[in-house]
């Protein structure tokens, strides 16, 4: 049975959040959770109901077993797309409850966030995974750097390494694709959106000690060289191309709007990982995944500054 991408009909638009620390799966027996998921198919729908209320209590350690059951099961149809519905509201619950932690504990850390959103499409993605390949990045990088180097030629270099040595570039193509909003598929693909690309150079430059931030341009995410000396602008999604704050007046005269400091200066993780879930809802929505849209869009609302 496959473990990603297991999407069933909408469960309603209350959702509850298991404890994201504790689990009731902890006291039980492997044996135990077993025989309970085995009472899912019971012909008895009292039994199953209430059979199906103790597995949510159980959270997301009682996916294995679920998995599992859906193997046994091949020629029960019924049954199967119940698990899948089961198995699928354990993960966004699991995801849901990540992300709202990550908010309240751990801002600091926007590559978890990021790790996180991806989790919604990949639940078992492994957060160790995505840092090795930032780490690789980072390393390639601080090969490239000295400290007499010029901001500019520091730029210079580190977009040597993302674009040219590692191959990064702008998912024009298929810009509305889903895989542009996660890390996962951006570092394996090498190609993503603005926002996407801009966060994995941004995660090596400020690992590098660089004074290098997000900025919420309106439809163009940039990021933002900013030091007590000087300050300029950096456009991922065109190769690293270097620019200031005349051309930001432009491209807002260009978009008929008013100029306003959140264009010109950097923004906190969370307005990152929000923007990125907002992406994310309307490649599902260009999509007409609307079950997706629905989901993505609850968490974004759950996460508002």
């Amino acid at each position: 049975m496959p473990k990603l991408k297991l999407y069933p009909k909408k469960f309603g638009n209350k959702r509850r959040l298991t404890n994201f620390q504790t689990s009731k799966a902890v006291a039980m027996e492997a044996n135990e959770i077993k025989a309970l998921v085995s009472l899912l198919d019971d012909s008895d729908h009292e039994v199953s109901n209430h059979v199906e209320k103790e597995i949510k209590n159980l959270g997301d350690e009682a996916i294995p077993f679920l998995e599992h059951h859906w193997e046994e099961n091949p020629l029960n149809p019924p049954l199967q797309r119940r698990l899948e519905n089961l198995i699928h509201e354990l993960q966004y619950d699991n995801f849901t409850a990540g992300l709202i932690e990550w908010k309240e504990n751990r801002l600091h850390d926007l590559l978890e966030g990021m790790w996180r959103i991806a989790r919604y499409q990949y639940p078992d993605l492994d957060f160790q995974t995505i840092q090795k390949e930032i780490n690789q990045i980072y390393f390639d990088s601080w090969l490239q750097l000295r400290d007499d180097l010029h901001p500019f030629d520091t730029i210079k270099a580190l977009n040597h390494v993302f674009f040219e040595k590692h191959g990064f570039t702008a998912n024009t193509k298929n810009f509305h694709s889903p895989a542009n909003s996660l890390i996962n598929q951006v570092i394996e693909t090498k190609r993503g959106n603005p926002i996407s690309l801009c966060v994995i150079y941004l995660l090596v430059a400020q690992r590098l000690g660089l004074p290098i931030f997000g900025v919420n341009l309106p439809s163009l995410f940039i990021l933002t060289y900013k030091s007590k000396q000087i300050q300029f602008y950096i456009n991922i999604f065109n190769k690293g191309l270097v620019f200031n704050k005349k051309d930001i007046d432009t491209y807002l005269k260009q978009m008929q709007l008013e100029p306003k400091e959140i264009f010109y200066e950097p923004c906190s993780n969370l307005e990152i990982v929000r923007r990125s879930l907002l992406n994310l809802m309307y490649s599902f929505k260009k999509n007409s995944e609307t079950e997706k849209v629905e989901e993505i869009k609850y968490v974004y609302e759950r996460l508002g500054l």
